[in-house]
């Protein structure tokens, strides 16, 4: 049941106990531009204001008005279990219609991508190559066909750092890098540090309370993309080329002039990325 003394709040995020929700958590704490947030997770916790598994129980009453960033999902399992993914967007949309919730950002991923050497713009037609990939699709389908009167937008995320493979494996031991040809920096991708990505989240959610109007889908990273030994050597991993992999995927660069129109985000280099890492150690990850 949520306290009705914070119906009038106008942010509502949930997924706040994955990782991006716990990144978020760290930087903004309670508040975003100058309001409260309302964060929900599956479970009861501290900080929890919104309990509620979606998919699976009943949806509660959502404070009327508000802004939603959909951050919940499944990113692990089988095919059967990430199909939670679309069953949880569901439920979340029709909740939201039924709430009048002014607009929602859903929180998807560049999986739903097929990687090429070219920069991948927003109007690339979907064609994930994995099950996680089907899976962020489908749940963007069933956001798109539950939702009625508000608006929608789509976040196609790229790696957050501390969130990702890559600089995960990094903490944990020595790395072993796919070789790519014609890449001396290994395989490239498109990144995005924790205090950018919640700078870049703030912005957007002040433009929708606005009552801007807002792109129906956005790629969210930094440019350029980045090569990964240099992001292993900026943080000082132990790491070494393994051996070469024909699966290796060797770029995935998102395209964001659509994002730079909206919103300020700064150029990316490995330094700046595990440098943003850095400042939030001991709160995330």
């Amino acid at each position: 049941m949520i306290n009705q003394n914070l119906m009038q709040n106008n942010l509502i995020v949930t997924g706040a106990d994955g990782r991006i929700g716990r990144a978020l958590r760290a930087v903004w704490g309670g508040q975003v531009a100058g309001r409260r947030v309302l964060w929900s997770a599956r479970r009861p916790g501290q900080g929890i204001d919104i309990p509620w598994n979606m998919g699976v129980e009943a949806a509660p009453a959502l404070p009327s008005g508000s802004i939603l960033l959909n951050l919940a999902g499944q990113t692990r399992g089988d095919a059967s279990q990430l199909a939670e993914n679309r069953r949880a967007a569901a439920a979340l949309g029709r909740a939201a219609c039924q709430a009048g919730v002014v607009h929602v950002f859903h929180m998807s991923s560049a999986a739903i991508y097929r990687p090429e050497a070219a920069l991948i713009a927003e109007d690339t037609p979907p064609d994930p190559i994995s099950d996680y990939g089907h899976a962020k699709w489908a749940a963007e389908q069933a956001m798109s066909e539950t939702l009625h009167g508000c608006g929608l937008t789509i976040l196609r995320l790229g790696n957050l750092a501390g969130a990702d493979a890559l600089l995960t494996s990094a903490r944990n031991g020595p790395v072993a890098l796919d070789p790519i040809s014609g890449q001396p920096g290994g395989p490239e991708r498109s990144y995005i540090g924790p205090n950018v990505l919640a700078a870049t989240l703030t912005h957007l959610i002040m433009q929708a309370i606005a009552g801007a109007p807002m792109p129906a889908i956005l790629n969210l990273a930094q440019h350029p993309a980045l090569p990964m030994a240099d992001l292993l050597m900026a943080c000082g991993a132990d790491w070494r080329f393994g051996k070469p992999r024909p699966a290796a995927i060797p770029r995935v660069a998102l395209s964001l002039a659509r994002l730079q129109a909206c919103a300020s985000v700064p150029s990316a280099t490995a330094v700046s990325i595990v440098a943003d890492l850095v400042s939030l150690r001991g709160r995330w990850p």
